[in-house]
């Protein structure tokens, strides 16, 4: 089993997607687990079905540490059982608790974290006292560090080295599958990071229709303390709407038409009032509408 580990949005479910398409001739099974009511990962992961088990609305490393061992028992009892498990752990989790299930598994080899790093923002991350011991225990028990989103400076690099000199560094996802592969079973640290701040999450599912302007208009307004926003809008006629947002970035890319919109938002439970994010979105379909009557 491997952990793909790292902090909101940096780039977990691109990289699994890029392992999958190369599996070279492992049977890959993948475990998602993410941070809300709807799990917006399980419905991006490319090869979703069979070899797919999702847990919701919850952190894995520390509320729902009885169903990620059923899942894992699921997996182990399955004919043909998979040659290797890849968990995307949510933005929020701690990798290192949840690669200790491998090691309490007499049949599973734990075959290490994969911390998942983001080129651009991760430097303003460690640098964000609120959530800066997090990521950097994130990245503190890796045994290999996967910089995604951008080619990182040289004092970010040197940065990482201070914090996880041991681990290995991968740049493309060949070199995480060639990690994958080596089959190793490796040492879980005993060292345990501190508990991670309290977070919320605000989602909606409705049948909210949206263009592109007005999409994004609704987007940039969004309110403050969000650090993650992701899901699927209904647009007009067959296009819909993928949304993924980092901080106060936003990316908007046109998907087949969703069966209904779905959104999740996650911020520091000190920052984020869910009640403004109801009133966001409330407000959002009511001015498009209005646009759209105008129109």
């Amino acid at each position: 089993m491997t952990v793909i580990g790292g902090f909101l949005g940096a780039g977990k479910t691109t990289l699994i997607n890029q392992l999958l398409r190369q599996p070279q001739g492992q049977r890959l099974m993948v475990l998602v687990n993410d941070f809300g009511a709807i799990n917006i990962d399980a419905a991006l992961i490319e090869s979703a079905g069979a070899d797919m088990l999702s847990l919701t609305n919850g952190c894995v490393c520390c509320t729902m540490g009885g169903d990620l061992f059923m899942a894992i028992a699921d997996v182990l009892d399955r004919h043909p059982r998979p040659d290797h498990l890849l968990v995307e752990a949510s933005g929020v989790a701690d990798p290192q608790k949840i690669a200790n299930a491998a090691v309490a598994e007499p049949e599973m080899r734990n075959g290490g974290i994969v911390s998942v790093i983001d080129g651009e923002n991760g430097s303003a991350l460690l640098d964000d006292p609120q959530i800066a011991d997090q990521v950097r225990g994130q990245i503190s028990c890796a045994n290999l560090i996967y910089v995604s989103k951008g080619k990182p400076g040289t004092e970010f690099l040197t940065t990482l080295k201070e914090i996880v000199p041991n681990a290995g560094f991968a740049h493309t996802a060949a070199e995480v599958t060639a990690f994958t592969e080596l089959g190793q079973d490796l040492s879980v640290r005993v060292e345990k990071n501190a508990p991670h701040p309290a977070y919320v999450q605000w989602s909606a599912t409705d049948d909210a229709q949206f263009d592109a302007k007005g999409l994004r208009q609704a987007l940039m307004n969004r309110p403050t303390g969000i650090l993650r926003i992701k899901g699927f809008v209904r647009g007009a006629g067959a296009t819909g709407w993928l949304v993924q947002g980092v901080g106060r970035s936003i990316d908007i890319t046109s998907i087949p038409q969703p069966q209904e919109t779905q959104l999740l938002a996650i911020g520091l439970k000190e920052n984020l009032n869910t009640e403004n994010c109801h009133t966001w979105w409330r407000d959002a379909l009511r001015r498009h509408d209005e646009l759209s009557l105008e129109d």
